[in-house]
């Protein structure tokens, strides 16, 4: 009975090691330069999404036809380049009495806009 169940254990494993995939698993180094632009933008999209919260861009945005909620979604799922492109413009904009809000709605609003309609 004993060999019957080593036997039967046995074949199940030689059955599983040849049925099972193996899968290679390779490490690296990782630069300080990778993880510096992962970390900035970040902090970008931190920025571009408070930006929208902000209560005068988000009236623009609704009075553009674009809701908020989905303003914030497509920031998240721009890529690290597109962030940055985005930041870099908003924080290039001259400081006005109306020209940062309507710029900045505007800029978020064309960006969105081209996501949308470049899909």
């Amino acid at each position: 009975m004993k060999t019957t169940l080593m036997r039967l254990i046995g074949r199940l494993l030689i059955v599983s090691m040849l049925a099972l995939p193996f899968q290679t698993v390779q490490a690296g180094m990782i630069g300080t330069d990778q993880v510096a632009s992962s970390a900035t933008a970040q902090a970008q999209r931190a920025t571009l999404a408070r930006t929208i919260d902000r209560p005068d861009v988000a009236s623009q945005l609704q009075a553009l036809g674009v809701d908020a909620n989905a303003a914030k979604e497509r920031v998240a799922a721009m890529t690290d380049a597109e962030v940055q492109s985005l930041a870099n413009n908003l924080s290039t904009m001259p400081a006005g009495a109306n020209s940062t809000a309507w710029g900045w709605a505007i800029v978020i609003a064309l960006v969105i806009w081209a996501w949308y309609s470049y899909k």
